[in-house]
Formats: structure tokens, sequence, C-alpha cells
């Protein structure tokens, strides 16, 4: 017998199993009205391939518009803004949660990313600008790579230039910018002096500036990712984001969003295709037994599982002492939760295909996409080999 999976399973969904002891009251609420929304608006197969471009669409402004009625994209936004004034561990929830339920909203994680750059690092101007904005519904996007800088984002060259009336002129391209495409603001890191490190410097650029052209790059998903051309770019004096030349230092600061947030939507997406595998082998059936029920197979979803809960302790560890600490950073940490909830994730839907056979390679299952949203997570926000160098150096080595 082959199942057909319409709704979303049930295993390791509710959090309370490991998790329910370190989750507040009001955040407990907060996932159960999550699981409740994502029920309601992609609990069906035919929602999803409807939402999201039968998996070829990360982000949906509809449901996004929607998400932000409920007051939901502000959870770790300043209440000043309009936001919730929650911490890490209440985005990594949302995160989490939405990724789970397959909720397209991949306009989230760069908009709070770059959001919480200009509330740390921006004029009350910006802030009132953009956080309010990022609230309603506006999503932004974060520009650092390009085609010869990625890893090593010091080795940057597009280029700012101040002319004598205090205006900036930018010329240059960027490459792999998720959600430029659909964007509101792009916050644009260029070189501003010649030091490595010393000599960036952090731009507010509304995407309709002149000299701005955003053209999608094709992959396994359809279109997240965007190169962006900029030529001639003219932006007033106040347009910088924090000090001129201070731009390496304040990207540093916000490693600890950037990772646990990737963390967490990679955790979601973990537990999701985890779900998945078990739903199917306990109804798939081969010598006249379910598939789930051998020694074998039980062994595989028993050592998945433990390394799920790992990665779900280890993210909620890392947000509440960010939360806890919050002018600290946290390289390590933040570092460790990225690179295993991604190689989980990765791990999660490759098992899942080779636990569903030739079923989980087809399309009439989410497993292969699953896999798709999966295997580049070890790539993009720092690949895992970055993230190894970065827990190695912090011991000395």
């Amino acid at each position: 017998m082959c199942p057909t999976l319409t709704e979303p399973p049930t295993g390791t969904r509710i959090p309370e199993d490991l998790m329910g002891s370190r989750l507040t009251e009001e955040q407990a609420a907060f996932a159960a009205a999550l699981r409740d929304f994502a029920k309601r608006e992609c609990g069906t197969r035919e929602q999803r391939d409807a939402l999201a471009g039968d998996g070829h669409e990360a982000h949906h402004p509809g449901l996004y518009g929607r998400l932000a009625e409920l007051g939901w994209l502000g959870v770790c936004l300043p209440e000043e803004y309009g936001g919730s004034g929650g911490g890490l561990a209440d985005a990594c929830l949302f995160l989490e949660e939405t990724s789970y339920g397959m909720v397209p909203c991949g306009g989230f994680i760069t908009t709070v990313i770059t959001a919480k750059a200009y509330e740390r690092f921006g004029t009350e101007r910006q802030r009132r600008e953009v956080l309010t904005g990022a609230v309603c519904g506006d999503v932004l996007a974060i520009a650092m790579s390009e085609p010869g800088a990625g890893s090593d984002v010091g080795a940057l060259r597009c280029r700012a230039r101040r002319e004598g009336d205090g205006t900036w002129v930018i010329d240059g391209q960027k490459t792999w910018i998720s959600n430029a495409h659909c964007a509101k603001s792009i916050l644009l890191v260029a070189r501003t002096g010649e030091d490595k490190h010393g000599g960036l410097t952090m731009f507010h650029l509304p995407v309709g500036t002149a000299g701005v052209e955003v053209r999608g790059i094709d992959t396994m998903r359809g279109r997240e990712v965007n190169d962006v051309f900029l030529t001639g770019v003219r932006l007033p004096a106040d347009a910088v984001v924090g000090e001129v030349d201070g731009g390496w230092r304040q990207l540093m600061a916000g490693l600890n969003y950037e990772r646990l947030f990737l963390a967490a939507n990679m955790l979601g997406l973990a537990r999701r295709a985890f779900d998945d595998t078990v739903a199917y082998v306990r109804e798939r059936e081969q010598f006249g037994r379910p598939v789930g029920s051998f020694q074998a197979m039980r062994h595989r979803i028993a050592d998945l599982a433990t390394e799920i809960e790992c990665t779900r302790l280890l993210v909620r560890e890392v947000a509440l002492d960010c939360d806890a600490r919050p002018d600290r950073l946290f390289p390590r940490e933040a570092s460790m939760a990225k690179l295993k909830a991604t190689e989980t994730a990765k791990r999660a839907a490759l098992e899942g295909m080779q636990m569903m056979g030739g079923y989980g390679y087809t399309t009439e299952f989410e497993m292969e996409r699953h896999l798709r949203a999966a295997v580049v997570s070890t790539v993009y926000g720092g690949t895992s080999e970055i993230q190894r160098d970065v827990i190695g150096r912090t011991y000395g080595l």
C-alpha cells in the first residue's frame, strides 16, 4: 500500500515532549497559534502547491500580509515601532513552526536580520521607516556577497565614493541576494576605504532607486536569490547606516541573529521531513507488514529523532543565552547551531528519501521539496566549512 499524505503529520510537531519545560506559557500559546494558522492556510497539499508554486516559490506576499495583520512579523522588534518586543527565542519559535508548517514566508529571515541591524545602528528616522515597515509586511534584503567575495566578505569590491556635497555614488555588483526581488529596500554593504575590513560601510538602498537593477537567478527552488547591479547609484549622505567604515564591526555584531534564524528555520524543516518519513513508513507495507516495523528502519528513525531533539535543544539554548546577554557575541555557539541544524535538515531529507524508496524521489510526495530546501542550507549564510572554521578558531586553533 502506498499512502497519500494530505494533512500535516503529528509526530514531533508539538514541542511539549522534550521542550515543554523550556517554553513560557506565552511562547506555548504562540506556537499553538502558529500551528493553527499553518494548518488552516497550508494544511493540504493543494493549498501548499497553490501558495508555493509547487515548491518553487519561497514567499507568498498575500499570506505574508496576513501574518502582518496578526502582528507576528514584529515578534522580536521593539514595541515603539509596532513590534511585540520579544527576543530571539520568540523569533526562532516563529521560524521553526512556520518552516514545519510549510508556510511560504521566506522573506521573514532576511527581513528580521536586516531590521535588527537598523535597530542597533540606524538613525531614528531609519528605524522609524524600516522597522515600522517590517512589522507591516515590508520585505527587506541585505547585500554582501559578490562574484569574487562570498565567504570572504572583506574582499568585496562594490565601491561607494563620496562627492563634495556629501552624496554617495555607488557602482558594482552583488550576487546571491535573497529576496531582493520582493524587497522594499536593501541594506547594502559597500567599500568606502582601502582597509580590507575597516573600509566597509552599510547603506540604506530603496529598491526603486535609479541605477539599481535586480535580476533573478534560477535555482532548484525557483527564484530565491538575485544579482543586483548598481550603476552610478546616488544616495544622500544620510543613507549611511551606522558609521562610515564601520560596516565590518556592524556585520559581526549581527552574526548571532543570522546564524540562529537560519538554524531555527532548518530545525523546522528537519522536523517536517522526519514526520513525513515516519508517517510513510508506518503505512507502506512490504513482505506483509509496514516497512517501519523492520529493525533496520526503526534504528534509522531512532537515530534521526535523537539528532533532531539534540538540535532543538541546542538552538533553543543558544537563543536563550543571546536573549539573556544581548551585548555579547556568541560566535562559537551560533555557528554550532547553524552547522548542526542545517546538516541535520539535509540528513533528514536525504534519509527520508532513502527510506521512502522510489516514492521519495517523485513529486507525488513532498520529500523532494524538503531536499531542495535543505541541501542549500549548508551553503548560504556561511558554509558548513566556514562554521567549523569559526568554531575551531574559538579554541585557539
